[in-house]
């Protein structure tokens, strides 16, 4: 019983300390204000898309089949003969009550689902940039700050300045030009092949992977391109600090002075950087999925724009909101460990 009862006491002192430590209360502040942000994003979004001339039962009337009776019907059945606040309202009402994020006016299926069927493929390609791009970029940029002004330096700066000159859409079309013309050797497009579930869980794995190499290539170019630059800066920021002289002056290894020493004190500006890296990948994601038809939030919520699928553009929207807003959390909470002297609340 005696047990029982310290047992029961150490748990309460533990999730006291969770409770009111430093980084819960600040996750705790920042989804407060995510909800705040959602709420924001939404409303905009929702009122910016009202702006747009007609909506997508309008685009019914252009086919001679479907009565003027019908469409009336299908107007009063997506709630679209209600004003503008009413339509919103009601749409957040049931978010709230339900989780239920309405139903797509083209593909008559729940948004929910759609969104939970698309929002992976997206991760999937953006984290996988996120990797190639760090993976790539901090040692090219470490090289270039060691190797500054030599020739070394001097064409990983061409290759920078190429690779942010050449936007995302120009690096997509030349990857699917190069793919068409090695057919077979990189699909042209999609996310699996014909046989896909025929394979077994291993090549199914391969299969994807091999899809995912062009795409990951045209939102990995201008990224890494600025990431290397950045780097390069940072770490000849560091290198010319008085605490790196002093500890080259103490004999020091030049490989633990420049990744122990400076590269630690360097790498808190990158990790800033992560969020926004994401925002990045995520927004040009619309681009790399269209043009390798990668089944994406990006590409379905452009074909909602395009079809005026009120719905299915609002959750989108709000997915990639959240997606941003964890993001930044995780970059914050990140830097955090990197440098334990920071403090979160001067984050903000």
């Amino acid at each position: 019983m005696t047990t029982s009862k310290i047992s029961l006491e150490a748990s309460r002192d533990w999730v006291t300390r969770v409770v009111t430590s430093d980084t819960f209360l600040y996750i705790m502040k920042r989804l407060l204000q995510a909800v705040l942000t959602l709420f924001l994003a939404a409303a905009l979004s929702f009122f910016i898309i009202q702006l747009a001339p007609g909506d997508y039962v309008d685009t019914l009337r252009q086919n001679p089949k479907i009565s003027p009776e019908r469409i009336e019907e299908l107007r009063r059945q997506f709630g679209l003969d209600k004003s503008w606040p009413e339509q919103f309202g009601l749409w957040l009402w049931r978010i709230l009550t339900k989780g239920d994020f309405g139903t797509s006016f083209v593909y008559q299926r729940s948004v929910s689902s759609l969104l939970w069927e698309r929002v992976p493929a997206t991760l999937l390609l953006a984290v996988s940039s996120l990797i190639v791009t760090w993976a790539i970029a901090i040692p090219l940029g470490i090289i270039a700050a060691v190797k500054q002004n030599q020739w070394v330096d001097r064409i990983f700066q061409v290759i920078s300045y190429v690779g942010q000159g050449f936007p995302s859409f120009v690096t997509a079309l030349f990857l699917l030009i190069f793919a068409q013309n090695t057919s077979p050797v990189f699909p042209v497009g999609g996310m699996t092949s014909i046989n896909f579930t025929e394979l077994t869980w291993f090549g199914q794995i391969l299969d994807i992977s091999w899809h995912m190499i062009l795409p990951t290539i045209a939102l990995s170019v201008t990224s890494f391109a600025g990431l290397q630059r950045i780097t390069r800066g940072e770490l000849l920021d560091v290198l010319r600090q008085d605490y790196i002289q002093t500890a080259r002056a103490k004999g020091l290894p030049e490989n633990r002075v420049i990744y122990v020493h400076a590269l630690r004190n360097a790498i808190n500006p990158l990790i800033t950087l992560l969020g926004f890296e994401l925002a990045s990948l995520l927004s040009g994601a619309f681009i790399a999925e269209y043009f390798f038809n990668w089944p994406g939030l990006g590409r379905l919520t452009l074909l909602a724009v395009q079809s005026q699928d009120l719905y299915l553009v609002m959750a989108s929207l709000v997915m990639s909101a959240v997606l941003l807003s964890i993001g930044n959390l995780v970059a914050d909470l990140l830097l955090k460990i990197a440098d334990p002297r920071i403090r979160l609340e001067n984050l903000n």
